[in-house]
């Protein structure tokens, strides 16, 4: 399981350190995908297995999972660590997410994502008020 917040800064050349705890987790390869909230997503093999399994189960006739497909898959790129533990991210996914110098990267359970830190911080600032709303109506019929 993935989790934490760490500040890292991205340098010209589009390398970025992923912290000590995450290398160890995604082990020698790993997947970076464009993420859903302006924020990229990297997933262990292991997890992007799974997440393709799902995705396959798709149904190729519907417009909706063609877009969503051909977005999600066509950022994708399988990575790995530099010596100093740096990953290159590609250009189009620095795009993406509108990586500038500052970033954060957090756990998210089965996958780490990473934001450029002025998004970062506006996504927690918009959505802060409504988090025990959001919880409240993911877990009413869940017991804590």
């Amino acid at each position: 399981m993935f989790m934490g917040e760490y500040y890292h800064n991205i340098d010209e050349k589009g390398r970025i350190v992923i912290p000590t705890k995450f290398r160890e987790i995604l082990e020698d390869q790993f997947v970076i995908a464009k993420g859903l909230e302006k924020c990229l997503y990297i997933y262990s093999m292991k997890d992007w297995q799974k997440l393709v399994e799902k995705l396959n189960t798709l149904p190729f006739t519907k417009k909706d999972a063609r877009t969503f497909i051909r977005s999600f898959f066509s950022g994708a790129t399988v990575c790995e660590f530099d010596r100093q533990g740096r990953t290159t991210v590609t250009s189009p996914l620095v795009l993406h997410a509108g990586l500038t110098r500052e970033c954060v990267i957090i756990g998210a359970n089965d996958r780490v994502e990473i934001w450029d830190k002025k998004n970062w911080e506006e996504f927690l600032h918009s959505n802060e008020e409504q988090l025990s709303d959001i919880a409240e109506n993911l877990f009413t019929d869940v017991n804590l």
